[in-house]
């Protein structure tokens, strides 16, 4: 019965700590874009530099989550 309480928490806290992964992951590609005037601040290439990064997270999270089973 104590299993099925903490699975919300452990899944909260997985989706969590990808998120971090993700924002961190995209901050450190775009740092050195953004400072070597590769792009803008807010252009387009910006997002789509992040929304990569949480495409590849997305996907990395899943194939991993499959793997622990939490």
């Amino acid at each position: 019965m104590e299993e099925n309480k903490t699975k919300p928490v452990k899944i909260f806290l997985y989706i969590s700590v990808w998120v971090i992964i993700w924002g961190t992951l995209g901050s450190f590609i775009d740092y050195p874009l953004y400072k070597n005037n590769i792009y803008l601040e807010g252009s387009i290439y910006q997002y789509l530099t992040f929304t990569i990064t949480a495409i590849i997270s997305i996907l990395s999270a899943k194939f991993l989550y499959q793997k622990i089973k939490l």
